[in-house]
């Protein structure tokens, strides 16, 4: 599912942007840390969904994840798993778990799923 197609392309960070919208996918420890270090560093705005392939409700709440990203193009999409990443993700107690950014600083988390508390969420840090 890995798209290394594109020239420069980090291996580990798939990205797609006529299937995924404005989501990156960390595909390792690695990835995320890059992932995190831009966050920081561009002070950007972001939303972070930490899930895990054996968690139906993360399944579940994806596709939504995936859709809402072409909405709010102003904030960085990432989904990690957090068995793909077990180092940077070992904080994570829940899946799943979405870790709202701005100004390169986590200001707020969200746990569990739920649409239209998803997008609300989106639509108060965009």
């Amino acid at each position: 599912m890995r798209n290394q197609e594109s020239e420069g392309a980090n291996p580990d960070l798939e990205s797609d942007s006529n299937r995924n919208g404005n989501l990156k996918i960390a595909q390792s420890d690695q990835s995320l840390v890059t992932v995190l270090d831009d966050i920081k560093s561009s002070k950007s705005k972001a939303v972070i969904n930490y899930g895990a392939s054996w968690c139906g409700v993360c399944s579940q709440i994806f596709p939504a994840f995936q859709e809402l990203s072409k909405s709010f193009q102003g904030l960085k999409f990432v989904y990690a798993d957090i068995d793909e990443c077990p180092e940077t993700t070992s904080q994570i107690r829940y899946t799943p778990t979405f870790q709202f950014y701005r100004d390169g600083e986590k200001v707020d988390e969200m746990y569990g799923a739920g649409e239209d508390r998803l997008r609300d969420r989106l639509w108060l840090h965009s």
